[in-house]
């Protein structure tokens, strides 16, 4: 039985599990939610999320909700196909890789996502970008792109010299970025610069990206 994947691929987080599933060359049922029409507050998709929110997961009788789970799980139980993206025959490994999922959940994720709602989110609902949210925001994310640029002087990619969930969470918020005039926090940082080349050119995420469109952009 394929996977069933409720969503948008314009979402961010439906774009990450996507691109999971693409990594792990997997058989998958996209399920389209409107958003603009409230289908994800509506009783049918609030029995798979009571938050609201997509993506959700249904694997058989399984129902999971959170991107991030949903990676997580489907890289472990899908660990023997297609790219390795836990490095589960390594402790060390495995280990950073987790440390860096949780470091763009928490550090990175809180930073980049308010520049992203207030160029390309907001104007589609009718609201003018707020500046001065975006200005703090890019210096937040400034500071965090400032230890990326650290780590990846001596490292390929975040956990090491290998692609990793870690990397591949990252994704779906920081093409959006690269879309907007905050793009310069990254490539004024050239081994930040070169991350993002580097992840962004895989195929997996090529495919999910010719989905991810904001009012055209």
């Amino acid at each position: 039985m394929a996977l069933k994947l409720y969503g948008t691929a314009m979402s961010t987080c439906t774009s990450r599990v996507l691109t999971c599933f693409h990594e792990k060359s997997l058989d998958f049922e996209l399920v389209p939610v409107d958003l603009f029409a409230g289908e994800h507050k509506q009783p049918p998709f609030l029995a798979k999320n009571p938050f609201g929110q997509i993506p959700a997961l249904e694997d058989g009788d399984l129902t999971l909700f959170e991107s991030r789970a949903i990676t997580s799980y489907v890289a472990e139980k899908f660990k023997g196909t297609g790219y390795d993206l836990i490095r589960h025959e390594n402790l060390k490994e495995a280990a950073l890789v987790k440390v860096w999922t949780e470091v763009e959940s928490h550090q990175y994720n809180p930073a980049i996502a308010p520049i992203v709602y207030q160029s390309l989110v907001a104007p589609l609902q009718g609201k003018s970008p707020d500046q001065s949210i975006i200005d703090a925001s890019v210096e937040k994310l400034g500071k965090v792109l400032d230890i990326y640029e650290a780590r990846l002087t001596g490292t390929r990619y975040l956990a090491g010299d290998f692609y990793s969930l870690a990397d591949l969470h990252h994704l779906p918020y920081t093409y959006y970025l690269m879309k907007t005039p905050a793009a310069s926090v990254v490539n004024e940082r050239p081994h930040v610069k070169a991350w993002w080349e580097d992840i962004s050119s895989r195929p997996a995420f090529k495919k999910v990206a010719e989905g991810m469109k904001f009012g055209g952009k």
